[in-house]
């Protein structure tokens, strides 16, 4: 492009310069300001109107012959250079579109993304850390283009569409996730997934939690509702502020407490006040008799020292937190007596 632009810029001084350097050169032999204008136009366009005055002199022929020369050159310069800057920016998009297809075509048992939204920057943003190769799918250019400036895989496209998902390389893909902010899109999007793939894992996004049992009778293996996930983590922090923080340090805590929910497990916080009856106690002595039913999974005393897997023998101290690991069903008989 700034080769071409470079081009036009050439071709219009030099163009603008013949033109000057004519209008005076025939001035200079005698002519009216205007009929000097007239004769350079009509040469240089080659109009094929006769001359304004005879050109008997040979050097003012000579210099009549430069002026078509320089003209004409100069013009159809700056012609191409405009052609250029047009055919250019396609050639260029097309070339970068061939490169894209062969490159998806290289990959197998990548990940398809579907939806380049809030959600699905973060996700592929994730993904290209990880190093699991991915094709992002969008309709939306502009997006699709930061992230092709980041060295993902891109295909401007609906992802409903199944010559799309093939293009995608939905058949050797091992994962699709279709994270769209409308519900219906992403229902389509697993139907048409699940008709290609029946044995592919699908990962659908949710808005409304109603529409969690549509996604899943639409072939989605999991469902994640982001809204859901955002409340349960706020209501950690406000309620477990210290199991929060402790678990934040691999991140991604609130996947992992999902995780627990399912398999009947939760995570619970106890603070050691001053006067606790529990203060004092060893880690062993708090679990007698109830070893089978919870975990104390850590310890984290005032000054933030954090032991994890504490010993049975570590005793616990007023201003201690214990972070307590508990069948959902069974709540540990020391924290209500604490």
């Amino acid at each position: 492009m700034q080769d071409s632009v470079r081009k036009v810029l050439i071709g219009t001084t030099i163009f603008v310069a013949t033109c000057v350097i004519a209008v005076f050169g025939y001035w200079m032999a005698g002519w009216s300001l205007i009929e000097a204008i007239y004769m350079v136009i009509i040469t240089i366009y080659g109009v094929g109107y006769g001359e304004v005055r005879p050109i008997e002199d040979p050097s003012l022929r000579l210099f009549t012959v430069l002026v078509i020369v320089a003209g004409c050159t100069s013009a159809i310069y700056v012609f191409g250079g405009f052609i250029q800057m047009i055919t250019e920016g396609q050639i260029k998009r097309a070339l970068e579109e061939r490169r894209m297809t062969a490159g998806i075509e290289r990959l197998n048992q990548h990940a398809i993304v579907c939806g380049f939204g809030r959600v699905g920057q973060i996700l592929a943003e994730e993904l290209l850390t990880a190093g699991k190769p991915f094709v992002v799918v969008d309709t939306n250019r502009e997006r699709l283009i930061m992230g092709e400036n980041r060295g993902m895989f891109v295909i401007n496209g609906d992802a409903t569409s199944e010559e799309v998902l093939t293009l995608a390389g939905i058949q050797r893909a091992s994962v699709l996730a279709s994270v769209l902010p409308d519900d219906a899109a992403n229902v389509f999007i697993t139907l048409t997934a699940r008709e290609l793939r029946p044995d592919m894992e699908i990962i659908a996004r949710g808005e409304s939690p109603s529409t969690q049992k549509k996604l899943i009778r639409s072939g989605a293996n999991r469902v994640v509702l982001p809204a859901a996930i955002g409340a349960v983590k706020i209501a950690r922090l406000i309620t477990c502020p210290t199991a929060e923080s402790l678990l934040s340090g691999e991140k991604a805590e609130s996947d992992f407490n999902d995780e627990l929910g399912q398999i009947g497990l939760r995570i619970w916080e106890v603070t050691i006040d001053a006067g606790s009856p529990l203060a004092g106690h060893t880690i062993s002595q708090l679990r007698a008799g109830e070893a089978s039913t919870y975990m104390i999974v850590a310890v984290r005393e005032p000054d933030g020292t954090v032991h994890t897997q504490p010993e049975p023998d570590h005793q616990v101290n007023p201003g201690d937190v214990i972070l307590v690991l508990y069948r959902t069903d069974k709540c540990p008989q020391f924290t209500l007596r604490e």
